[in-house]
């Protein structure tokens, strides 16, 4: 591969920060003038605010993408504001699907009940690659014990589009965010002690009962693992499956 493709560029970062912790991954990213300009992504969901307050901590002003598909729990959208408040973030950037398309393929919101690919294309891919497209890379939350194909995640890696993806805290466990933001008394998601360990759109997430992995709420009773923001290949990945 071409020493300056995206693909060649994720591999040297992640040879060089191997043995980093998630601090140092988040300033290179905001800093390095090779990553270029950088947005994060954020659901506002489950955990959420641990990487948000990283993110402020360092530069409050780093623009957030926040996509509100309009099927989210009311709960995000009274937490998300709140937190955007708490934390004196100055450049939120709430997207949505475009009205044209919403009113073409799902006029009655009923997409998500026969193709939940389709209806994530539309509420959130979409408006995503459009909000991304003044950006060279993009900073989310992932992280290895998330299970399914993120058991490999490294700290960088690229899109479909070619832009590179940060993942700061891939090497994270379950227990170092719950203790991040206990110690920095970080207002947690109202729904976690709901039994809602990982929170997508109202529809499409149920409560995970005792032994079940986080995600185990999103999508039941369906092979899909992804909303499609996260490719591999270009192809959503399904659960069970594991990256190459």
């Amino acid at each position: 591969m071409p020493l300056d493709s995206p693909t060649a560029r994720a591999a040297a970062l992640n040879t060089r920060y191997r043995h980093h912790g998630a601090t140092a991954v988040l300033e290179r990213a905001l800093s390095d003038p090779d990553v270029g300009r950088i947005a994060l992504v954020s659901s506002f969901g489950a955990e959420s605010v641990a990487l948000l307050h990283l993110v402020s901590v360092m530069d409050r002003a780093t623009p957030v993408i926040f996509i509100d598909t309009e099927m989210l729990f009311a709960e995000t959208l009274t937490y998300q504001m709140e937190l955007v408040e708490r934390l004196h973030l100055s450049d939120v950037r709430i997207i949505r699907a475009d009205r044209t398309d919403l009113f073409v393929h799902d006029n009655e919101g009923l997409l998500h009940l026969h193709d939940p690919d389709a209806c994530c294309a539309l509420r959130k891919t979409a408006p995503l690659e459009r909000a991304l497209a003044d950006f060279d890379a993009w900073i989310t939350g992932r992280k290895r014990y998330q299970g399914g194909q993120r058991a490999a995640l490294d700290f960088f890696d690229v899109d479909a589009a070619g832009r590179i993806k940060v993942n700061p805290l891939a090497h994270w466990e379950a227990r170092d965010v719950q203790d991040y933001i206990a110690e920095n008394r970080l207002p947690r998601h109202p729904l976690v002690a709901r039994g809602y360990p990982s929170i997508g759109c109202a529809p499409c997430t149920t409560r995970v009962g005792d032994g079940e992995e986080p995600r185990a709420g999103r999508w039941r009773g369906t092979a899909k693992q992804e909303c499609g923001i996260h490719i591999v290949d270009g192809r959503i990945v399904r659960r069970g499956e594991v990256s190459a």
